[in-house]
């Protein structure tokens, strides 16, 4: 359950990632959290999905693995993610742990898509990209080899890096079975469902 004390604590490590950020010229230094709007977007996905097994591409300093981390822990779910960056994962370590994630939540650094071909077939309930867009397409085989039946995908950045997402979005609309839409919340939300 979000208390008004988590989501007071959430909307004050936000803050601090924001400053950090304005205060940081390159990219790779940078949070480049998600929204609050995209964080509840998200735990409300997920909670509601009673997702089991959720998997995230691009940890940063733990704020979206939080929110999955909440939704997950409210029915015993599990969190993978994966970042490419050790310093990120350390960063999001002492995040998660400050919010009691640490049960709930395993961390990784690597590559992305080694990850994606070690889940197994229709394992992933929810999957959340917030990485290297330029890498997505090449990911969307495996995601639809794992994604369970049923199973959500979200992608953030749809409307703030549309170009950048263009040709992930184009191979999700071109695969039968798959319902996709675009949301404005936060820097935008492409949301795919697995309708098989």
């Amino acid at each position: 359950m979000l208390t008004s004390s988590i989501l007071q604590r959430l909307q004050q490590l936000w803050q601090e990632g924001e400053q950090f950020d304005a205060s940081h010229s390159e990219r790779r230094e940078k949070r480049l959290n998600i929204t609050p709007e995209t964080g509840k977007f998200l735990y409300q996905l997920s909670r509601s999905r009673r997702a089991r097994t959720v998997l995230e591409i691009g940890t940063s300093n733990g704020f979206s693995t939080v929110w999955l981390g909440l939704a997950a822990k409210a029915h015993k779910g599990r969190v993978l993610t994966v970042d490419s960056s050790a310093h990120k994962t350390a960063l999001a370590w002492a995040t998660l742990d400050a919010f009691g994630l640490h049960n709930v939540v395993s961390l990784r650094t690597g590559d992305a898509f080694s990850l994606l071909a070690d889940a197994n077939d229709e394992s992933v309930d929810v999957l959340f990209l917030d990485a290297d867009r330029a890498r997505y397409a090449g990911y969307w085989p495996e995601i639809t080899r794992i994604l369970a039946p049923g199973g959500l995908v979200v992608m953030d950045n749809a409307l703030s890096h549309a170009a950048e997402c263009a040709d992930f979005i184009a191979a999700v609309l071109a695969t039968h079975g798959y319902l996709a839409e675009t949301y404005p919340i936060g820097k935008g939300q492409f949301v795919i469902l697995k309708d098989l």
